[in-house]
C-alpha cells in the first residue's frame, strides 16, 4: 500500500506563532498610536505653513493685501484656527474679510484633538510686497501632550515663514 505524506503545521506549532504575533501586536500598537499624533501635528502645522506661503504669495502677485486668518464659518474672520482658517484678498483694503474680498482658499475645522496657540496672531496680514510688519511671533500646533509634542510656525517681520521656533501650548 501507498502512504501519502502530508504537509502542514501542527496545532502546537500554530498555537506558538499566534503568541509570537500576539506580543509583537502588543509592543507595535502602543508605538503606533504615538506616530499617529505625531504624524496629525506636523500634517496641519504643514497645511498652515503652506496657506500662510500662499498667502504671502499672493499678496505679492496680485499687488494687494492679503489676510490669513481664524475662521469658524469659512466665509469670514472670527474663532480660532481650530476652527479652519481662510485665506483671502483683502479687495477694498477695508482690513476685514466680508462678501466683496475674494477667497483663496479654505481649510476646513481641525478635527482630533489639534489645538493652535496663535499668541494673538489672528489675523496674519501681509501687505502688496509680502512683509507681515504687524504680524510677527509664532502659532505653536499642539496635542494633549504639551510643548515636547508641539510644533511651530515663525512669521517674521519681512513676512519669512519658518518652521521651528520653540513652542508654547
Amino acid at each position: 500500500m501507498k502512504t501519502i505524506k502530508q504537509n502542514g503545521f501542527t496545532l502546537l506549532e500554530l498555537m506558538i506563532v499566534l503568541a509570537i504575533a500576539g506580543i509583537t501586536l502588543g509592543i507595535a500598537i502602543p508605538s503606533m498610536n504615538g506616530f499617529v499624533k505625531n504624524d496629525r501635528i506636523t500634517s496641519f502645522r504643514n497645511a498652515l505653513h503652506i496657506d500662510l506661503m500662499v498667502g504671502r504669495s499672493k499678496a505679492v502677485e496680485t499687488n494687494q493685501t492679503v489676510v490669513v486668518c481664524a475662521s469658524n464659518d469659512q466665509a469670514t474672520c472670527g474663532g480660532s484656527y481650530q476652527d479652519g482658517w481662510i485665506v483671502a484678498i483683502d479687495t477694498d483694503n477695508s482690513g476685514v474679510i466680508d462678501a466683496t474680498d475674494t477667497l483663496v482658499k479654505v481649510q476646513a475645522s481641525i478635527p482630533g484633538g489639534i489645538t493652535f496657540a496663535d499668541g494673538g496672531m489672528n489675523p496674519i496680514v501681509f501687505d502688496s510686497r509680502g512683509f507681515a510688519p504687524n504680524s510677527i511671533g509664532a502659532i505653536s500646533v499642539c496635542d494633549n501632550r504639551g510643548n515636547s509634542y508641539a510644533k511651530t510656525i515663525s512669521i517674521s517681520r519681512t513676512g519669512r515663514v519658518s518652521n521651528g521656533a520653540a513652542p508654547s501650548c
